[in-house]
């Protein structure tokens, strides 16, 4: 009688998945949400993708090295009631996350907004305006 080979999606044998697979051992999860940066002559808006997230799991702010910080955090509840099967593959779950871009020199760092609308993050940074760049530049007087 031949043996019979149990054969799985995974490359790895069941005892490993078992082993990861516990409460005790927290799992990394290594993907990003994708960024898209689009500038236009008034404005750059940084979209991040970030389905079934909602403003609560976000933390935005600009720190002192003028970067633009995006957290996010979402923490998951086990639902056992409503579990109607086993994930075979999870990418779409992000646990932490945080981006860093660093702000051009025009951008208004007083005036960025941020929301979460249908599945992204919009971070709006206003640029300022030529005479706001003039007025920063300070000429010192030689003595």
């Amino acid at each position: 009688m031949l043996p019979v080979i149990k054969r799985n999606q995974s490359w790895l044998p069941d005892i490993f998945n078992d082993f990861f697979d516990n409460s005790w051992m927290e799992r990394t999860n290594y993907t990003a949400p994708a960024i898209n940066v689009i500038e236009n002559e008034k404005e750059y808006d940084v979209e991040l993708a970030a389905p079934g997230l909602t403003k609560e799991d976000f933390q935005v702010h600009v720190d002192e090295d003028n970067n633009l910080v995006i957290n996010m955090e979402k923490k998951t509840e086990n639902k056992e009631g409503k579990k109607h099967g086993k994930y075979l593959r999870r990418e779409f779950s992000y646990e932490k996350f945080q981006q860093m871009l660093t702000l051009p020199e025009d951008a208004e760092a007083d005036k960025i907004v941020a929301k979460v609308e249908n599945g992204v993050l919009d971070v709006c940074i206003p640029k300022k305006t030529r005479e706001e760049i003039q007025k920063a530049v300070k000429q010192i007087e030689i003595q």
